[in-house]
This record gives C-alpha cells, sequence and structure tokens, in this order.
C-alpha cells in the first residue's frame, strides 16, 4: 500500500508545494488548512495523480483537529508521514510595543497547533512502531533577531520539540526530522505585515530567495531515505543569506 501524508497548512507556500512532490511520488493525500475552496482546488488538481482527501480546521482550536482527525474515513486513517508545516509569523516590532493579539496567534498557531496536531497523530504511529514525522521550524528557532522575539520564541520552541519527539519516539522506531529555512518567497511576509504588499515584497528584493518548491524538494529527499536513515535537522538558507540578518543584496 502507498504511504499516507497528513500535511498542515496545505493551503500555500511550503505545505502546498509539498503536497505536490508528494502526489507524483504516489503518496496518498490528507491536505489540512482553512481555505476551503484553495483545499478544493488543490484536491481536483493533484487528485489524477494519487488519492486525496482534505480536512479545514484551525490547528490552533483543539477541538477542531480532533474533530476533523476523527473523521478520517478508515482507509485513511493510519498516518504514516505526518508533515507539520502550519504557522505564522505576526508583525516585526520591539518586545516592549509587541501586540498581545499577534503574541497569542503565533503561540497558539506555532507551538500549540503542532502539539495538537502531532498529540492526534502520533500514538497510532507508536501503536505500529513505524512512522515518520517532519517539523518544520524556521531559522528563527537557531538565532535571534531584532523585532523577532515571540515568533523566534515560537521556532525556538519548536526546535526544542522537534528534538524532544526524537528522544521520545526513538524506542517506537519512529523517525523525526526537523527542517528550518531561512527567507523563503512565500505569503510569509503578507501575512507578517498584515497585508502590506510593499513591505512584503522588500523582504524578497535584491537577491534570489528560496522557493516554496525547494523546501518541498528537501522535505520529499528526507522522507525518502531508507529506514535506518533519519536526517534529523536541517538549516537552509538562500546562498545570499549567511545568518538572519545577513543578506547580500544587490
Amino acid at each position: 500500500m502507498n504511504k499516507t501524508a497528513f500535511i498542515t497548512g496545505a493551503t500555500s507556500g511550503i505545505g502546498k508545494a509539498t503536497a505536490e512532490i508528494f502526489a507524483k511520488n504516489n503518496i496518498r493525500l490528507i491536505l489540512c488548512g482553512r481555505r476551503l475552496e484553495r483545499l478544493h482546488q488543490l484536491q481536483e488538481k493533484l487528485s489524477n495523480l494519487t488519492e486525496v482527501i482534505i480536512l479545514q480546521f484551525d490547528v490552533s482550536k483543539r477541538e477542531e483537529v480532533n474533530k476533523a482527525i476523527s473523521s478520517l474515513p478508515e482507509n485513511f486513517a493510519q498516518v504514516d508521514i505526518l508533515i507539520n508545516n502550519a504557522g505564522n509569523a505576526h508583525g516585526l516590532s520591539t518586545i516592549q510595543d509587541g501586540n498581545l493579539d499577534d503574541w497569542d496567534a503565533m503561540m497558539d498557531i506555532n507551538v500549540k497547533g503542532l502539539l495538537y496536531v502531532s498529540k492526534a497523530i502520533i500514538p497510532q504511529m507508536t501503536k505500529r512502531n513505524d512512522g515518520f514525522v517532519v517539523n518544520i521550524g524556521s531559522i528563527a528557532g537557531k538565532e535571534v533577531y531584532p523585532n523577532g522575539n515571540v515568533y523566534c520564541a515560537s521556532k525556538h520552541a519548536v526546535n526544542a520539540l522537534n528534538k524532544a519527539m526524537r528522544i521520545d519516539l526513538n524506542k517506537h522506531n519512529i523517525r523525526v526530522s526537523g527542517i528550518h529555512p531561512g527567507a523563503v518567497a512565500t505569503e510569509f511576509s503578507e501575512v507578517r505585515f498584515k497585508g502590506d504588499s510593499k513591505k512584503a515584497k522588500a523582504v524578497y528584493t535584491g537577491y534570489q530567495a528560496l522557493q516554496a518548491e525547494d523546501i518541498a524538494d528537501i522535505i520529499y529527499f528526507v522522507i525518502s531515505r531508507p529506514y535506518h536513515v533519519n536526517i534529523e535537522d536541517l538549516v537552509v538558507y538562500p546562498t545570499a543569506q549567511a545568518s538572519a540578518t545577513i543578506l547580500n543584496k544587490d
């Protein structure tokens, strides 16, 4: 039987690109997100390549997560690969000027959302002593940069949880991998700057940023290694980027 992958944040960016490369490689898909129209569009696009079902829910809402996952049909109930991709940045400000709603959104989605989905999926993996969890972090989980305070804190938590998962799940033969991208040209900055397209565009101007497809290709490489190989932690920059704050722009 083909493997089944559960992808959160599948409606755009890295999640969407990962769904596309998985479909091309005959991996069955459970695509999750908040935007139902986009989920339907992606399902229609990929259904000629593999079996696809969609789940609409917000990862930060525990009841929604549990209800959606418990509704999976029997032939999709076994998840072999979990891609914890859903995440957001909200705002860019000093700690003293930070917006509490932005802080709540980042901690709820980036940390609690990852935990809710993982808690709902991983126990079936431990029962089988088989599975793969990929947590999409960020270079913000490896260093802290000016005005990134709470977003960096949330991604540091993802980095810690990735390591903790690997320790706890080791005896169950479950592989765990964290992938931490630098600058990727997605909707990320549009969300961070709350729809200010000019600010968002400036983030990726003057150099060649990573594309969502670059990270998706790496995710597929990681999950397609022989079973005895676990790439536990991988940081990915565009060539022009040396750190969160150092970019070689034209």
